[in-house]
């Protein structure tokens, strides 16, 4: 069983030609923010909350990109790690992620990505 369970779900569906799926995964005071860099010092924040989320959702790529979580851990109600995404099996972004989880509903109140072509993790 994965370390991360929820995270694991989460991207599969970002993944998937339905990632506003992940909006059922939310609570009602969801907080995020998104570091999205894109190389050569270029970068976007998405921030706030259920409508920010949408905004950043409405922006991507749909099922182009494939997130790998490579190392991950969970400590109490925090899900977090390191992975990479890839654009036909090429390497693309590393990233890291953390998401604080409502056990009570297991839905993400919190949610902290930060994204770079920049560095590749062995």
């Amino acid at each position: 069983m994965s370390a991360t369970p929820f995270l694991d779900d989460w991207f599969t569906f970002m993944d998937s030609e339905e990632p506003e799926r992940v909006l059922d995964l939310i609570t009602d005071d969801f907080e995020m923010s998104i570091q999205f860099s894109t190389g050569s010092g270029q970068a976007s924040e998405f921030l706030g909350d259920r409508a920010g989320l949408i905004a950043y959702l409405e922006q991507r790529e749909v099922s182009v990109l494939v997130h790998h979580l490579t190392h991950s851990a969970r400590v109490d109600d925090v899900e977090i790690a390191l992975g990479k995404t890839t654009r036909d099996g090429v390497f693309e972004a590393a990233f890291n992620v953390s998401a604080e989880l409502d056990p009570a509903v297991n839905k993400v109140r919190r949610l902290l990505i930060a994204r770079t072509p920049e560095i590749e993790f062995a």
